[in-house]
């Protein structure tokens, strides 16, 4: 529920949360929830208020589900930026407000909320030129939108904890798929008028066997069947050359880690393009047993 402030603000709604702009480039925040921001402010009217709305009810979502209620308003993260209006208004206009051309300056101001990709454009005037604002880092906006994909660690299918798996014996390693463990998984983070779109896939998984030997796999590997008999996988697996009874707990402690890469560009034609990062791991235990051969 939204309130009107102290100070004089047009009510605007972009796209599923609603805003206040000060009529005036130069109010100052007051603190708490019936603030304005230095140039543009959200209020939330905390649960079980009973002050009335032009607004009515609003929801916002986050990297999660769920509302925006809570014990207290909660200031929502802005970027402006500004430009001198040209050419200026002529003596007279609104925009001026109150001033004559010559005493100030009006700027045209952009402001964009959070991750929503629509923006609020105005004139404000100004004294002096209003204190620019860091630009934002597209490579910053692309680590936020991987926050919002929760990529986790391999999804191992083969081996298993339960398994039987003996000293000699190819073992097959492979992985079970879907877009949070193997990829490929999409997800956009907006700030400053631009949008990040970043798409992230599994470019390798590194299996460290427990026994000194490492595995490294640039596929999620293959089905083991029966009718594979006892060859080894075509594209990832592991052969143990001793059993596992003297390690702790007498199993191997298997370690799997996949290296997403993660490519990202900026909506909207810009050429301005990336690549990051992220490595997620699982770890399980394995019993190797020894054969033993009877006669």
């Amino acid at each position: 529920m939204l309130r009107r402030s102290s100070v004089a603000c047009i009510a605007l709604a972009v796209g599923s949360v609603a805003l206040a702009v000060p009529a005036r480039a130069d109010d100052k925040p007051s603190g708490g929830v019936d603030s304005c921001g230095f140039y543009v402010c959200l209020e939330a009217e905390a649960p079980g208020s009973s002050g009335s709305s032009d607004s009515g009810k609003t929801e916002q979502t986050g990297s999660g589900s769920g509302s925006s209620s809570g014990s207290a308003g909660k200031q929502s993260r802005w970027t402006c930026t500004y430009a001198p209006t040209d050419p200026q208004p002529p003596a007279g206009s609104l925009d001026w407000e109150g001033h004559e051309p010559g005493d100030g300056m009006v700027y045209t101001q952009v402001c964009s909320f959070d991750d929503s990709p629509n923006t609020v454009t105005r004139q404000v005037w100004a004294a002096d030129p209003p204190e620019a604002q860091p630009p934002v880092d597209p490579a910053e906006l692309a680590r936020q939108a991987v926050e919002k994909m929760k990529l986790d660690g391999p999804e191992i299918a083969s081996p298993r904890a339960a398994g039987t798996y003996a000293v000699g014996v190819p073992m097959w390693l492979w992985l079970d798929q879907s877009p949070t463990t193997y990829g490929p998984n999409s997800a956009s983070a907006s700030a400053g008028g631009i949008t990040v779109t970043a798409t992230a896939r599994v470019s390798r998984v590194d299996w460290r066997m427990g026994d000194g030997q490492a595995v490294t796999c640039t596929s999620p590997g293959t089905p083991y069947t029966a009718a594979r008999g006892k060859g080894m996988s075509p594209d990832c697996g592991h052969l143990y050359k001793r059993s596992s009874k003297n390690e702790a707990g007498g199993a191997y402690h298997v370690t799997a880690t996949s290296t997403w890469t993660v490519d990202w560009q900026v909506a909207g034609g810009a050429a301005q393009s990336g690549q990051l990062t992220e490595t997620r791991s699982t770890e399980l235990d394995v019993v190797i047993g020894q054969v033993k051969v009877l006669n």
